[in-house]
């Protein structure tokens, strides 16, 4: 899997120290509040477990399976999402988690459909920000990292469902998504 990438952008000790720093600055926000953090699977996965061990704050944790690359390295026009919460958000505080920050509609999208159901307060965390992707003015309350506008994969990000269990993040040789259409 290493052979597929051009390089690696962030060390899993650089992850490591920016999800600790991540969680302090939530539980300094939220101190004294339980929260509702909703993850966006797939790709938000692994952050969200690392995040959570970082925080001390009480919470719950629900999740929304959301498509927008489907096996593509575009996002989709318009995100999907393919489930509901379990987890009735009505006057609590809730956390968005995602993966990735890039065009803004997906969030945008997630955050619309969450705010519909009267939260006390909706916010944002993201691992990584494509600020030169976006197509809206969303910005997330908390990033991880703002990384230029390569393809990316590792730590929950994938191409084509592979890639996900690096602990690292790398940018993917633009070969390997150019020759999936042969395969």
């Amino acid at each position: 899997m290493k052979e597929d990438l051009n390089k690696i952008l962030l060390t899993q000790e650089i992850i490591d120290k920016r999800v600790q720093e991540l969680g302090s600055k939530i539980d300094l926000h939220y101190r004294d509040k339980e929260i509702v953090i909703i993850t966006l699977l797939d790709g938000a996965i692994v952050f969200t477990a690392d995040l959570i061990r970082n925080l001390a704050i009480p919470l719950r944790l629900d999740c929304l399976r959301v498509s927008s690359y489907g096996n593509s390295t575009d996002p989709e026009t318009a995100p999907r999402i393919l489930s509901s919460l379990k987890s009735d958000v009505k006057g609590k505080h809730v956390l968005l988690v995602d993966d990735i920050l890039d065009t803004g509609n997906t969030l945008q999208s997630v955050h619309n459909e969450v705010s519909s159901k009267l939260p006390a307060s909706v916010h944002s965390c993201v691992f990584l920000d494509k600020p030169d992707r976006r197509e809206n003015g969303f910005k997330a309350d908390w990033s991880g990292f703002s990384i230029p506008d390569e393809f990316v994969v590792g730590y929950g990000l994938d191409y084509a469902g592979k890639y996900r269990q690096l602990p690292y993040v790398g940018t993917l040789k633009p070969s390997v998504y150019n020759n999936d259409h042969l395969t």
